[in-house]
């Protein structure tokens, strides 16, 4: 046996959808206000300030970075300027020595000023290899400088570190060209 239920809606006639009834506007106007200003204040007291703070602490560990290696860089200018007047006053001392030594050693045999000519030799060959040592460890650091900055930059653009092998290796390849 079958049972039916009584519709008190008639047939054809479906009740509104639940949004668009009349009846229900002033409450779901209140309860949108009401939702609206608590993630207003949510947002105002909590996440933005914490945005905010992470933003801010990123870009003051940036400005560090980039200062340090503002600083690390004019250490390797200083380096290779005092390594060119080095090797500018090698040059110098090694060329008033041998005139003089030509001028009072005129006399004296061939063997003698050639000996004396391979004892400047070795000596200048020793000072631009100490002047080129401080230039290679200076490079080194403007490498390790170039590939933090990289690294600092690239992390912030896309939010995430990069690998410090791709990183050294884009470092690498920017130097060579």
């Amino acid at each position: 046996m079958a049972t039916t239920t009584a519709h008190t809606e008639q047939p054809g006639h479906k009740a509104p959808f639940p949004p668009f009834n009349g009846e229900t506007f002033a409450s779901q106007l209140f309860w949108l206000v009401l939702c609206f200003v608590f993630l207003f204040v949510m947002m105002w007291k909590v996440a933005l300030p914490r945005i905010g703070a992470i933003v801010d602490t990123r870009q003051k560990k940036i400005d560090d970075d980039l200062g340090a290696a503002e600083a690390l860089k004019k250490q390797s200018d200083d380096a290779i300027a005092a390594y060119e007047k080095a090797l500018a006053d090698a040059r110098n001392r090694a060329q008033a020595i041998a005139n003089e030594t030509r001028d009072k050693q005129a006399a004296a045999a061939e063997a003698q000023r050639k000996s004396l000519e391979d004892q400047l030799n070795t000596r200048l060959a020793g000072a631009e290899k100490t002047i080129a040592a401080t230039k290679q460890a200076a490079m080194g650091n403007v490498r390790v400088i170039a590939a933090d900055t990289a690294k600092a930059i690239v992390e912030r653009l896309i939010g995430s570190a990069p690998d410090d092998q791709a990183v050294s290796a884009a470092v690498a390849d920017a130097l060579k060209r």
